[in-house]
């Protein structure tokens, strides 16, 4: 799939665990300087992020190369200060943006009723695959290729041509076509929030119960996985001129790194910040720009989607025997794996 438009490339790093529904621990000892690609932060990410919020609200990574912001009040204010520049734009706002420029003119109900039947029909297709396995990977093999899918096939292409860029075909796509580029830009980020949501559900039945049998439940879940366990956890910036923030002052040209992954979890906005709790009141998650963005109606749409067709091909869905699933990656994470019965 395309790369998310103003996505940095990250540099090599092996991947880091967090196993699932563990609290953060203690604060960890750090020893040179706190960085994102140190030891500390590879061993327990969460843990790395409560040592900064604590000791290091603004502090310069030197190998990252970059300032690191890691509270919510002060990553939440970033993310809306013209002062702090994204490398270039995209076809809409990037995660955590506090306002727009997404195709709004193409937002209507009959482009999004569109996109709905084509998700639906892709999502039940592949649900309904997995539902005659034994084990199956819903990371792999559902997650993944619902966003993919459903853009290709919007688009009227191949998943391959879809991949190499092809223009061809997009003309039946009618008035849902920008509506499945955003999928398509997108289906990276939205396929790992898809499975950070179903591993925060699976984790704990009652609440999978609740979404898979209530109407209307998904949205309270959706938004708070979304805060728990967002798909993006660095959001990158850089300073046009000397910024006052946190107490200290970023210089002018300097790159910054809102830990997005980090204010989500802030004890001082959120009451028990590492339990995923559906009724949680005001989640005021960063995780894909303000609630009116095509791009964010786009992921709730596949969730939905998602919730709705794994709950009647598998009403019995469970983890795999021995399973917990772990969160990786450095800009982005995500669960890579989870397997689960579908029986």
């Amino acid at each position: 799939m395309p790369a998310d438009p103003g996505a940095p490339t990250p540099p090599p790093l092996a991947p880091t665990p967090a196993v699932w529904g563990a609290e953060a621990g203690a604060a960890a000892a750090v020893h040179g300087g706190p960085s994102l690609l140190g030891p500390e932060a590879v061993r327990d990410r969460y843990g790395f992020y409560r040592t900064l919020r604590e000791s290091y609200p603004l502090v310069r990574d030197d190998r990252l190369g970059a300032w690191l912001v890691s509270r919510y009040g002060d990553v939440a204010g970033a993310l809306g200060d013209p002062g702090l520049v994204r490398s270039r734009r995209g076809p809409c706002c990037w995660p955590g943006e506090v306002w727009c420029e997404g195709p709004r003119h193409e937002g209507d109900d009959e482009a999004f009723g569109v996109l709905r039947e084509v998700s639906e029909r892709t999502a039940f297709v592949l649900a309904r695959r997995l539902a005659r396995r034994e084990v199956a990977d819903l990371a792999g093999e559902f997650c993944h290729w619902l966003p993919a899918g459903t853009a290709a096939t919007a688009l009227g292409l191949s998943y391959a041509e879809m991949v190499r860029g092809s223009r061809a075909g997009r003309r039946r796509a009618g008035p849902a076509a920008s509506l499945a580029v955003l999928c398509a830009d997108r289906s990276a980020l939205i396929g790992k929030a898809l499975a950070s949501l179903l591993a925060n559900l699976l984790h704990r039945p009652d609440e999978w119960a609740a979404v898979r049998d209530t109407p209307g439940a998904l949205a309270a879940a959706w938004g708070e996985s979304l805060r728990r366990n967002p798909p993006v956890h660095v959001v990158l910036r850089r300073a046009r001129g000397n910024t006052r923030m946190a107490e200290g002052t970023i210089p002018a040209g300097a790159a910054v790194a809102l830990l997005v992954g980090a204010a989500s979890r802030d004890p001082d906005r959120f009451a028990a910040p590492d339990t995923f709790d559906p009724r949680r009141a005001a989640p005021a998650q960063l995780a894909f720009g303000p609630p009116d963005c095509p791009a964010a109606r786009v992921a709730e749409l596949q969730a939905e989607c998602a919730v709705r067709a794994l709950g009647e091909a598998m009403p019995e869905l469970r983890w795999a025997e021995g399973f917990r699933p772990t969160e990786t990656g450095l800009l982005t994470r995500a669960p890579r794996t989870l397997l689960v019965r579908p029986a």
